[in-house]
């Protein structure tokens, strides 16, 4: 009977012993995983911060350039239209 109880008594502590061991790797694993997620998902946020920057950059440039095209493009044609009415004074006073 001694022995009987002696050895349930260490298979009850060996199965905890294993079970403790296996949860604490366990947890260490998941906390890994939380942690590189975590990683990764700030470096992805990182990411979309500098493609933003640049995509806001381009934009910019691109507004500015447009600006540009449409005042040379508006200066040629006051140009335009001022050669065609000194064009027509002309053939007015002759």
């Amino acid at each position: 009977m001694k022995n009987l109880v002696l050895s349930a008594l260490a298979m009850v502590i060996l199965s905890f012993g294993f079970t403790s061991c296996r949860d604490s790797k366990k947890a260490d694993s998941v906390e890994e995983a939380i942690e590189n997620t975590a990683d990764k998902a700030g470096k992805a946020v990182e990411d979309a911060v500098d493609a933003t920057g640049e995509a806001l950059e381009n934009a910019a440039d691109a507004t500015g350039e447009a600006i540009e095209n449409a005042a040379d493009a508006t200066e040629e044609a006051i140009d335009d239209a001022s050669k065609k009415v000194k064009k027509e004074v002309d053939k007015i006073e002759n």
